[in-house]
């Protein structure tokens, strides 16, 4: 303090104030690190006794929980919370709070304009935390955005002050319970997203019925206990170094109801589906592969339409129908169907997904298709699909099955008529009951409706419409039991001129389109002949140019050449130079008509002969009076020829 006295004495400031200052700051400076010490004490005390559990959405914990949530009372009251009408959550089920608002509770399945009435929830917000009381303690709840830019990714954080962290245990059991309660008559359906090679949930269907699948006898029962056998029978393929998979290729006619015993399958054993397009974009045997080992172990895998999904590279054959027919054409067809739709799987990698070393263990694999001939023998093979089930059209007795399925009926033991029954097996304990009924159908006892259903499997053709088909007639006639048998007759004769219509209609598209093709085939031959005919002409016509322009360098260079020899010849004396230019002009005139007439020849008959040649031959045919004096004469028409007329020739030789 003395030494800052003296600096500061000369400037004449108030010491006793800086002092008072200086004290200020560094007891102020002390509380605050105090301060700050014993709250981050204090804070690591607390968070000692804290316990912090995370649940991320992309898994099954957060759907549990966000269902069990939105059943507390303290969640509907939040002080902080965002108003929606999707208060549906992922699982398919309504969460409905206790801030929900509700004009009319009594007719709340009512139809406005054609579908539900709206309602309307509070939702508590992101990034508010929530204090909810449970068993004793006291929940802290916080549910945030992961990727906040995207929209999606929604994470959940729930602190407790507890010793241990059973109480945690407790609530995702106790939220798990509740969910699979009231999840039981749903299916979940998840979708390959080749993008990012993960699952994505599309959506909870509505459980069917094993009973609604009318099938030939014995052919459910069987499927079902194979599934059943198969999912309690890990330690006995374990046992036997057998990996843990089983496949089922569902085939025949479309519309015969593949799908629709999946899905039955898949509600009574509790198993999620998971559909895998092999033609999606971007799919590759890498993208496959990562997409199998997510897979879970007890769950349904669909490969829909096999052999329409995967046609550049069904079978490894060129006889297949998938296949291309030639080898020429195989590079250039994957080519532009690579491009389309960025597919490169291959048959290859399709197999070693299915059973190699990175397979999935433990899931059902289900594929259908509608031409089994066009598979491979290896994709078809037990150990990838052990079990083949054929499906047909439709048979008089499932018709008569799929009639009682559609109509209730009273039992003949009944004294109420107002209490009605409908075929119901072991399947349907878990499917959720029907609030009311939405369609008035005349109630029919059941001798009544057996009577029906034979005749209107009388009136089915055997083995010629199809499953789907007959669901669509009796859809419209839903409500009309006895009208729907009358007029089937009708409708079957209708069905079938439908049928020769849409037959006649493809024929004629297919001879059309093959009509094209060969007129498009043709025309690109001809454009291809047409194409080297002229190619062919303009090398030729080059080539003859080449030669021409040949030919007038040679004559240049004999041109040169005699002008040379001439110059060193002795000059002769004027009478003969008078004479031998008489001559020459003469000779002259001759050869400017041998030339014109040899490249008059070369234009019409295109015979190319040497101009200095036609004019050799012209001159040789002269008759001289002796030898010296005609050879002379030839040196000095040389001369003459070169000198002056043979330029104007070799001018129009080039033109």
């Amino acid at each position: 303090m003395d030494a800052l006295k003296n600096i500061l004495s000369p400037l004449g400031m108030n010491t006793n104030a800086i002092q008072d200052t200086l004290k200020l700051v560094v007891i102020g400076g002390t509380v605050e690190t105090a301060r700050r010490v014993s709250v981050s004490a204090w804070n690591g005390f607390v968070d000692s006794f804290f316990l912090t559990a995370h649940f991320s959405e992309e898994d099954y914990p957060y759907d549990w929980l966000m269902h069990w949530l939105s059943k507390q009372p303290a969640w509907g009251r939040s002080r902080e919370f965002e108003i929606t009408t999707r208060s549906v959550g992922r699982g398919g089920m309504s969460q409905s709070t206790s801030g929900e608002l509700d004009d009319d509770q009594e007719d709340e399945d009512a139809l406005v304009h054609g579908r539900k009435k709206r309602k309307v929830a509070f939702m508590p917000s992101v990034d508010t935390t929530h204090t909810i009381y449970y068993r004793g303690h006291w929940l802290r709840i916080t549910r945030t955005k992961r990727y906040p830019d995207y929209g999606h990714g929604s994470s959940l954080k729930i602190s407790v002050v507890a010793r241990n962290n059973d109480i945690l245990k407790k609530l995702v059991l106790e939220a798990k319970k509740e969910y699979e309660k009231d999840a039981e008559h749903r299916v979940h359906i998840f979708l390959a997203d080749t993008a990012y090679c993960c699952w994505r949930w599309n959506g909870a269907r509505q459980k069917r019925p094993m009973s609604s699948i009318v099938l030939q006898p014995g052919v459910k029962d069987m499927l079902l206990a194979d599934c059943k056998d198969f999912l309690c029978s890990e330690e006995w393929y374990a046992e036997r170094g057998i990996p843990f998979r089983r496949g089922y290729l569902l085939h025949g006619v479309p519309g015969s109801g593949k799908t629709s015993l999946i899905h039955s399958l898949a509600g009574e054993l509790g198993l999620d589906i998971y559909v895998l397009s092999l033609s999606a974009k971007g799919m590759s045997d890498n993208t496959l592969t990562t997409l199998m080992g997510y897979v879970p172990s007890r769950c349904i895998l669909l490969l829909e339409d096999l052999d329409a999904a995967f046609t550049r590279s069904v079978s490894r054959d060129d006889k297949s129908t998938g296949a291309p027919t030639s080898t020429t054409s195989t590079a250039a067809t994957a080519a532009t169907t690579t491009e389309s739709d960025g597919s490169t799987l291959s048959l290859s990698g399709l197999l070693n997904s299915l059973d190699g070393v990175a397979a999935a263990e433990g899931r059902l694999l289900f594929a259908t298709t509608n031409h089994i001939e066009r598979l491979d023998p290896a994709l078809s093979r037990p150990g990838r699909m052990d079990v083949w089930v054929n499906f047909t059209h439709a048979t008089k007795w499932q018709a008569e099955g799929i009639f009682k399925c559609f109509f209730p009926y009273q039992t003949s033991s009944s004294a109420d008529a107002s209490t009605s029954s409908v075929p119901k097996d072991a399947s349907q304990k878990n499917l959720p009951l029907p609030k009311k009924k939405s369609h008035t159908i005349p109630l029919l006892t059941e001798e009544e409706i057996s009577e029906l259903a034979k005749r209107f499997a009388e009136a089915i053709p055997e083995d010629e419409l199809s499953v789907a088909s007959l669901q669509g007639y009796l859809l419209k006639n839903k409500t009309r039991p006895r009208e729907c048998v009358d007029e089937v007759a009708a409708w079957v004769v209708t069905e079938r001129e439908t049928r020769e219509k849409l037959k006649k209609e493809k024929a004629e598209r297919e001879a059309k389109e093959k009509k094209e093709a060969e007129e498009k085939e043709k025309k690109e031959k001809d454009e291809k002949d047409a194409k080297e005919t002229k190619e062919k002409e303009e090398k030729e016509a080059k080539e003859k140019q080449e030669r021409k322009e040949a030919r007038s360098k040679a004559k240049k260079a004999r041109a040169e050449a005699a002008a040379k020899s001439e110059s060193s010849e002795p000059a002769s004396t004027a009478n003969d130079a008078s004479t031998s230019d008489a001559t020459a002009s003469s000779e002259s005139s001759s050869s400017e008509s041998a030339l014109s007439s040899s490249n008059e020849s070369e234009n019409t008959t295109g015979n190319e002969g040497d101009t200095e040649e036609s004019i050799t031959s012209e001159e040789e045919s002269g008759d001289p009076a002796d030898d010296k004096e005609g050879e002379a004469a030839k040196k000095e028409k040389w001369v003459a020829v070169k000198g002056q007329p043979l330029p104007a020739v070799e001018a129009e030789t080039a033109e």
